[in-house]
């Protein structure tokens, strides 16, 4: 068995097991979902929802087609956080580093793997890195479920208040989306904590950092508050994930939530921003915002969170790529940089090549599901972002869609949360690069 276990560990490339590990995982979150202790009711969940529910909660989103808190058991909400914290912090990473834990030797293959699930810069301690995130996750949840624990006590009774701390604690930080808030009107999220500062910022401060990215903790850590010490990249996550805050904030205070009062206002301005950082909570009710509402929240899905963080989406930098070399082709400059740095022409390539898979999906997905479901295109295009930039946030129209449309959401979510280049290199691993240089001919752009 290990000799077998060995060959196919030689045969598969890291994009390979990763994706292999996660389909494996949701698979086997799928069958626990469907047995009748997983069910609020006693009784089987069909295959269809389980599938769905295990794949969107391994791939951190958020999307349901059962309400969480009155479908699912005790027991299945264990499962379903289970499963979005291995989804979080990386099925591959966790698996290898426990394996470490227990004495085992953790060799160059396994290092690699473990690089390339974290999106580490470097191989050179990725096992001490991955001890370091491991342990800073379970004390900002920690410390997020504490923060919240007061306001959910005194609405759900001391136990089930820690429990419900503890599952939206580690749902936020982890980007998920996951709620159970259906105890207060179904598929509701957190609209009936609205005016709650406790709970809006917790979950504000945990949504950010889970989603800026485990090699900027690193950085942080090291460098502390001297900026200028930082990273470029660290530099370019912390300056588009502040604009990609506080320019959609602007926007939902000052033109989609003006008949809030004042306070609740700034709160749901800031929390739908943050949100869409890839989190899938809602403190307002989404189906009320305007289409052009709808449309920015689209835009800002798809970007997502940042590289080797819980989030998902298109990521910061691929945004401040494309973004800074449209500058340099407007400013007639040969090089794209930040902050006195050029960035490679392959990066340039690879968030071009990002660009392009996720509005192919998105749009695909979309214009799908619309016309088998006969519904309004933007409607379509809200879920099939929130499915591929594993956000999580709805207008309402998952759980009463058919099979075809539901298992083009999984398709989506499933893409989006192992990664658009780890599926592009799953699929090419093996095959030799053809360096010819054939003769060139100018083509016009524009």
């Amino acid at each position: 068995m290990e000799t077998i276990k060995a060959k196919l560990n030689k045969k598969l490339s890291s994009s390979q097991i990763i994706i292999i590990s996660f389909a494996a995982g949701i698979l086997l979150g799928a069958l626990i979902l469907m047995l009748p202790i997983s069910s609020a009711s006693g009784e089987w969940t069909s295959f269809a929802d389980a599938l769905f529910t295990a794949t969107s909660a391994l791939c951190v989103t958020g999307l349901v087609v059962q309400d969480t808190a009155t479908y699912w058991s005790t027991f299945g909400h264990a499962v379903i956080i289970t499963l979005i914290q291995i989804g979080g912090m990386g099925i591959v990473t966790m698996a290898i580093f426990f394996s470490a834990l227990s004495g085992k030797r953790i060799g160059i293959r396994g290092r690699s793997i473990m690089q390339d699930s974290i999106s580490a810069d470097k191989v050179g301690g990725i096992v001490e890195l991955t001890g370091f995130i491991i342990r800073m996750t379970v004390i900002f949840e920690l410390f997020g479920a504490v923060a919240m624990a007061p306001a959910f006590c005194s609405e759900f009774g001391i136990l089930r208040g820690i429990w419900y701390s503890v599952f939206h604690s580690i749902s936020a930080f982890c980007n998920a989306g996951f709620d159970l808030m259906g105890v207060n009107g179904k598929f509701s999220s957190l609209t009936s904590f609205a005016s709650s500062p406790s709970i809006n910022i917790a979950l504000i401060a945990l949504i950010l950092i889970g989603g800026i990215g485990f090699s900027t903790w690193d950085d942080m850590r090291k460098n502390k508050l001297r900026v200028t010490r930082y990273r470029m990249q660290t530099k370019v996550i912390l300056t588009v994930t502040l604009a990609l805050v506080i320019l959609p904030a602007l926007y939902f205070f000052f033109f989609e939530l003006g008949k809030l009062p004042l306070g609740e206002r700034v709160l749901g301005s800031l929390f739908q921003s943050v949100t869409l950082r890839t989190a899938g909570f809602n403190t307002v009710d989404l189906t009320l915002l305007s289409e052009a509402g709808i449309a920015i929240m689209i835009a800002v899905m798809l970007v997502g969170g940042s590289p080797g963080s819980t989030a998902g989406g298109m990521k910061t930098t691929t945004l401040a790529v494309m973004l800074s070399n449209a500058i340099s082709v407007f400013r007639r400059r040969e090089h794209t940089h930040f902050f006195g740095r050029r960035i490679p022409e392959e990066a340039v390539k690879s968030a071009a090549t990002i660009v392009t898979m996720y509005l192919v999906l998105f749009i695909g997905g979309g214009c799908i599901i619309s016309r088998i479901e006969g519904l309004p295109l933007l409607t379509c295009l809200f879920e099939t972002a929130s499915a591929v930039a594993t956000v999580g946030l709805t207008l309402g129209i998952t759980p009463g869609l058919g099979l075809i449309s539901r298992a083009i959401l999984i398709l989506l979510m499933y893409c989006g949360r192992v990664g658009g280049l780890t599926l592009i290199f799953a699929a090419v691993s093996g095959v030799t690069g053809n360096t010819q240089r054939l003769p060139q001919e100018k083509i016009t752009i524009g």
